[in-house]
């Protein structure tokens, strides 16, 4: 927007409380999405299997990894020429009417109304996600991975406890004549609606908006003091600018680097793409966020169902709800651990890191049997996987592309992520009915190899192995 972009962009010393305040604003809004997000995934599975049966039920889950990553592409050209409250609102209000779709659907028992809402349930873990880029926008770059990964934190809160709140919310809305196992969802609408009114009131400034505005005032101010600003697109270049500004550093004369101009409309998937395909680092990143995802999606979505075939109808609901708040602690929980490893060791390490934690937890939970103890183990394990991946992944895909295509790239990786997923999701059911939940884990770890010969693969630069 011309009127944002034209504002008088901050001075070194006011970036450190905008970014304060934004990591603030972020942090309270993944806790109240976070349990939107997770009180309606926790019985997703169980409610498509009532209506549907159980091989069905993957594919319901998968239509909310479908949505989440669809939305992302109209949700980050909302970021790319507005900013970054906007398209995390409208992300929310999505989300919250996929909600009520699927309460719509447990009433009437139907079946194209229900994967239509859990397709647009997505809208929630859409926002969920790209909020972690809100907190790079500002970041200095020595604690990107750290800021990130609070914000990633942030969803422990709220995601670890509701999954036991699931029996609550199911019985609470039950008296007030809503069908089984759709109080959750009532629960997760009433969370995104409020997620994205904080949003809207109070996100200002716009982090993405104002970081544009600092890249342009360095340019002017690098071409003020007489030298000549030279356009870049390497990512070193473009860290090594927003370290000097943030340290307050006074230009030098001569040619400098500047940061890529603001996004134009023109910048979009298809510009992301030809960026990424010729950066190895970009590529591992898109990689390591996609494989992680899908792995922990095709684990967790049948988990549930695996539980349901050794224990009682009337005691699954708790049983799954302390299962999935642990695997759930282990996706967030640990994530500013993880974000200072990945600041302090690379990127590319903590990967490495994500890919063994992983494939362990496919060889712990698919050797479990009925052992309910032993399976939460696989669980958390893989919940570790997904977060090393996930921040590491995610900071490394950020800071290897230009300015001026970067929340095109996190949207690309995003929508990525969410096909990935829910690839898994779609036949995690089928794998489940026909081979059962051990082939579905070692299916899964298979699924990893990939990975881990593309982040062992020798880069030439160091950037690249950062």
């Amino acid at each position: 927007m011309a009127t944002d972009l034209t504002t008088p962009a901050p001075v070194g010393a006011d970036v450190a409380p905008i970014q304060r305040r934004t990591l603030r604003l972020l942090f309270t809004t993944q806790i109240i999405g976070g349990i939107g997000v997770t009180i309606g995934i926790s019985v997703g599975a169980l409610l498509a299997a009532q209506i549907a049966g159980t091989a069905v039920a993957g594919l319901a889950q998968s239509a909310a990894v479908v949505g989440a990553a669809l939305l992302a592409v109209p949700v980050t050209r909302i970021i790319t020429g507005h900013g970054r409250r906007p398209g995390l609102a409208v992300a929310y209000a999505v989300g919250a009417l996929g909600g009520v779709l699927v309460v719509l659907a447990a009433a009437t028992r139907s079946i194209p109304l229900l994967f239509l809402g859990m397709l647009l349930f997505g809208g929630g873990s859409t926002a969920n996600l790209q909020a972690r880029y809100a907190a790079v926008d500002l970041a200095a770059p020595d604690r990107r991975a750290r800021q990130l990964s609070l914000v990633v934190w942030a969803t422990t809160i709220g995601a670890v406890a509701a999954p036991n709140f699931a029996a609550l919310a199911d019985r609470t809305t039950h008296g007030w004549g809503l069908p089984p196992l759709s109080g959750p969802f009532a629960f997760s609408t009433v969370a995104f609606v409020l997620a994205a009114g904080v949003l809207l009131l109070w996100l200002r400034p716009d982090p993405l908006l104002t970081a544009r505005r600092l890249a342009a005032a360095r340019v002017d101010q690098a071409v003020a003091s007489g030298g000549q600003a030279v356009p870049t697109d390497d990512a070193a270049a473009v860290r090594a600018g927003q370290a000097a500004a943030a340290s307050g550093a006074p230009a030098v004369a001569g040619p400098v680097a500047a940061p890529a101009p603001p996004a134009r409309r023109g910048a979009g998937m298809r510009a992301a793409w030809s960026v990424v395909r010729t950066r190895p680092a970009a590529r591992l990143g898109i990689a390591a966020v996609a494989v992680g995802h899908l792995v922990m999606v095709a684990v967790m979505a049948m988990t549930p169902v695996h539980l349901g075939e050794f224990h009682p109808v009337e005691e699954v609901l708790p049983i799954v709800g302390l299962v999935l708040s642990l695997h759930i602690a282990g996706m967030y929980a640990l994530a500013p651990v993880v974000g200072w490893l990945t600041d302090r060791l690379g990127r590319r390490p903590v990967i490495l890191g994500g890919v063994g934690t992983l494939l362990a937890a496919c060889a712990v939970a698919g050797t479990a049997g009925h052992h309910t103890p032993r399976l939460t183990v696989g669980l958390v394990l893989l919940g570790l996987g997904w977060s090393a991946t996930m921040v590491a992944g995610s900071t490394l895909l950020s800071e290897s592309v230009p300015d001026a295509v970067r929340p095109s790239a996190q949207g690309l990786s995003d929508l990525v992520m969410g096909f990935a997923g829910a690839l898994a999701g779609a036949l995690s059911g089928f794998v489940m009915e026909l081979s059962g939940y051990p082939v579905l884990t070692l299916l899964a770890a298979v699924a990893v190899t990939p990975l881990l010969a593309l982040a062992l693969r020798p880069v030439g630069t160091a950037d690249e192995e950062d």
